[in-house]
């Protein structure tokens, strides 16, 4: 809307407007709460659109199952509505209710930009304005207005709809009209059958649908990192495994019902996640046997890698995912992640190779693991260590010390006997 909109908001009144030539039966009257979902990249998607909004469609059914008992979906261009079917006897501020905590949430669905708690309103410029009214009542600061038709049929036009409204929320509340910097927006979109009206709106997670993109398998260590390389990968399409060393019998369970909390604080991102934990500790006692002195920490990396690879074939997932970040700690150099590279056929994808750790625990707070991951335990990688890491492991040396271990077959023994854990509905 242009400063002249802002200017004529002041003047011009609801009783300007033409009155409707049409009338929509089946919204007259109609006041109903309900949910707008906007959608980001996924409408760039050109001839693949229609199988990324299925999913996403989907994911959105498996994020609201066994929370509201009927939910109505229906899509537009670039916006999904949804809005709660209750029975007839349902108590009154019921529908607001439901509608509030499915807006909340749909705020963990990859794929959703904005997530708009709106009202349905019949398609007629008064019921807009009444409802547009009642939402900025009480509301303090500046406000401006922002229409958009869908149906460019409506005898309105979005200027003079956005002008309507502002000259009445001006004139019975008093706020002043800021269309540059508001302290709040009410938005009024005109759709084919109705239009919605709404306030702000609150963050999705944006990204592409999960599972779009396939499956990976996290190795899922309980620290900072890797729930956050989790979470970054969800959020690029990937249906995330995750899978657990832990130092048992050497150390106690502790670990794994941390990263058991991990997985499903990460879980309500995609829903039915399974873990998978292998007791690591005997094989980290045979690498020490076998004298591999400070390529101790590579060659049980690779040996994980190794064991995820072989997990992998039975999650079905295409690729492994790690917490690295590129000179973090000593044995993440370059040389060391080559070696590492090595070690198996799978990609191993490292999205946040370029972050520092700030940026990391920034991300980790947001997404609500950073307080489960400083939780203490005793970690697997911090058994047996060697005085010195190396920084610059040779392939051929890692060769030598799987050989006399028959790292392959051991991989293969420790993947057959790993425990797997489901949370909830399985994907």
């Amino acid at each position: 809307m242009s400063d002249a909109v802002a200017m004529t908001c002041q003047t011009l009144d609801m009783t300007a407007l033409p009155a409707s030539t049409v009338t929509d039966q089946a919204t007259d009257g109609l006041h109903e709460p309900c949910v707008l979902l906007k959608l980001g990249e996924i409408v760039l998607k050109g001839r693949n659109r229609q199988q990324f909004e299925r999913l996403l469609q989907n994911n959105i059914r498996l994020a609201l199952a066994g929370v509201v008992t009927g939910v109505r979906l229906w899509q537009r261009d670039g916006v999904i509505v949804l809005t709660p079917q209750l029975e007839s006897a349902a108590t009154p501020g019921a529908a607001e209710a439901a509608a509030d905590l499915i807006a909340e949430r749909m705020r963990d669905v990859m794929g959703v930009v904005r997530v708009c708690r709106a009202v349905r309103v019949a398609k007629d410029p008064d019921a807009a304005i009444e409802a547009a009214v009642a939402l900025a009542r009480g509301r303090q600061g500046s406000f401006g207005v922002r229409a958009k038709r869908r149906d460019k049929r409506f005898h309105v036009s979005s200027a003079d709809l956005a002008a309507a409204i502002g000259s009445r929320i001006q004139r019975e509340q008093g706020n002043a009209v800021n269309l540059r910097d508001p302290d709040f927006v009410v938005h009024v979109e005109v759709d084919q059958s109705e239009i919605f009206v709404y306030t702000d709106g609150m963050p999705g997670q944006g990204g592409l649908p999960v599972s779009m993109s396939g499956r990976g398998l996290v190795l899922m260590s309980g620290g900072i990192d890797s729930p956050v390389a989790a979470y970054r990968m969800m959020r690029r399409g990937l249906y995330c495994g995750f899978l657990h060393f832990s130092g048992m019998p050497l150390t106690g369970p502790e670990s794994v019902y941390k990263a058991y909390a991990l997985v499903r604080q990460l879980d309500r991102f995609q829903h039915g996640s399974r873990l998978y934990v292998v007791a690591f500790g005997r094989a980290q006692q045979r690498l020490a046997a076998s004298g591999s002195g400070r390529l101790q920490i590579v060659a049980q990396r690779r040996l994980m890698l190794k064991t995820a690879q072989a997990i992998a074939r039975r999650a079905r997932a295409s690729a492994l995912i790690t917490g690295d970040s590129l000179g973090q700690v000593s044995s993440q150099t370059l040389t060391n992640i080559t070696a590492l590279d090595e070690a198996v056929s799978l990609p191993i994808l490292r999205p946040l190779i370029g972050l520092d750790k700030t940026e990391i625990m920034a991300e980790a707070r947001r997404i609500a693991t950073l307080s489960l991951s400083q939780l203490p335990d005793q970690d697997c990688c911090s058994l047996l260590l060697p005085r010195q890491v190396e920084t610059r492991a040779r392939i051929a040396d890692l060769h030598k010390i799987e050989a006399r271990l028959d790292a392959d077959d051991l991989a293969d023994e420790l993947a057959a006997a790993a425990q797997e854990y489901r949370l909830g509905r399985s994907a």
